[in-house]
């Protein structure tokens, strides 16, 4: 009688409860997979786009969710780290804007190449990295991806050219990398990102021409989330049909909000591309919650009550979540012990980030080159030498 009256005080008292909690999520019977409507996409030169449904079945939303939802707490707590003054420098976060990052990986190859511009961190997790090396990358220490010398805008993946702070200058890269691709003949493609506001750059133009003249198996991804640094895209643009501008060249204009959208819409793409008929153009319409920089505190442009609505309305988090639990895919607690798990992952790859050392001087000039024998550069004066190892 004691022995049962134990057990009760402990169900009661929630000794047990973490236990019972998963015992009853593992005896309930959740859907498979479910089929969803989807946006319909905008197209220019295309008689038919991506299809309008979408299955998605429990694994990929847990995997979809977990992974959004590790974007949005890394960037919060850079956000974090950045007014603690630990974070120093540039720094773009990426929240808001999660389902282009995820939908995109979900609808390419692991061997397929992306390179992007400044707002890299949603990138760099989704191409493979760990928190703990993107978090001590940012703040400048040797376990990060960069080994501490690269920072916000320059991280770097297999198969990830960056994080890169020119403003489109990585567009012609990207064209450079679809190029290898083809004579390397190669089944890959490149995904090749840029923003809103280097929408207006002569040197994307010309990217454009090179590809369609080649026919080189590149996506080119205008992430729209409205506004290029503080001026909107209505102010900066004649025309904010971003994905029209290729003339030439096939776009499509998606929910960049949605990732199951996203997703179908860079399977179609990709499709296009490695059936040898050249690049395509993909405008994403996203929104970014932060400011353009932590310089930036985002609300001189635009009102607080704009953000909000869209958090509210619109927010890809909640979207995934809601068609989750709403379909019998996923149940409330079930998500909510992956919010605790991403949690705690966060906040160790944050101890960690503060607590490795920082890059020693003497290794300023390592990495130059990735497979090179050493040699000396010069330093702040021609007496200073550093050696570079690869």
């Amino acid at each position: 009688m004691r022995k049962m009256l134990a057990v009760v005080s402990r169900v009661l008292t929630g000794a047990s409860q973490k236990p019972v909690g998963r015992v009853l999520l593992a005896s309930r019977n959740f859907a498979n997979d479910a089929t969803f409507d989807i946006k319909k996409c905008d197209i220019h030169r295309l008689e038919e786009g991506p299809p309008t449904t979408a299955v998605l079945t429990r694994e990929e939303g847990l995997k979809y969710y977990k992974i959004m939802q590790t974007v949005r707490r890394m960037e919060l707590k850079a956000d974090q780290l950045y007014k603690q003054k630990i974070i120093r420098g540039f720094c773009h976060l990426y929240d808001g804007q999660e389902a282009c990052c995820m939908g995109l990986e979900a609808g390419i190859n692991p061997t397929d190449h992306v390179i992007t511009a400044y707002r890299a961190h949603g990138f760099t997790y989704t191409r493979g990295l760990p928190v703990r090396e993107i978090l001590a990358e940012l703040t400048g220490r040797r376990g990060g991806c960069a080994k501490g010398k690269g920072g916000s805008m320059h991280m770097y993946a297999k198969n990830f050219y960056g994080g890169n702070g020119i403003v489109g200058a990585q567009v012609p890269l990207g064209a450079g990398i679809a190029l290898a691709c083809k004579y390397n003949e190669k089944d890959e493609i490149c995904l090749t990102l840029y923003g809103d506001g280097a929408a207006n750059q002569g040197q994307i133009f010309e990217a454009y021409n090179m590809a369609a003249l080649w026919k080189l198996p590149c996506i080119f991804i205008c992430e729209n989330n409205r506004y290029g640094m503080g001026t909107s895209v209505e102010r900066a643009a004649a025309s904010t049909d971003y994905y029209k501008r290729g003339d030439f060249i096939p776009g499509i204009r998606v929910d960049g909000m949605d990732v199951l959208c996203v997703r179908e819409a860079t399977k179609f793409a990709a499709a296009y591309c490695r059936s040898g008929k050249g690049p395509m153009l993909m405008e994403l319409q996203t929104y970014r919650y932060h400011g353009h920089s932590m310089s930036d505190p985002g609300v001189s442009y635009r009102t607080r009550e704009e953000i909000q609505e869209v958090r509210s309305k619109s927010d890809p988090i909640m979207l995934l979540k809601d068609r989750m639990v709403n379909n019998n895919l996923a149940s409330i607690e079930e998500l909510k012990e992956i919010d605790v798990e991403v949690r705690k992952e966060i906040e160790d790859a944050a101890q960690f980030a503060t607590a490795d050392p920082e890059p020693p001087l003497e290794e300023l000039g390592y990495h130059i080159y990735s497979r090179d024998p050493p040699f000396e550069v010069r330093g702040a004066n021609q007496w200073i030498k550093y050696k570079s190892v690869s």
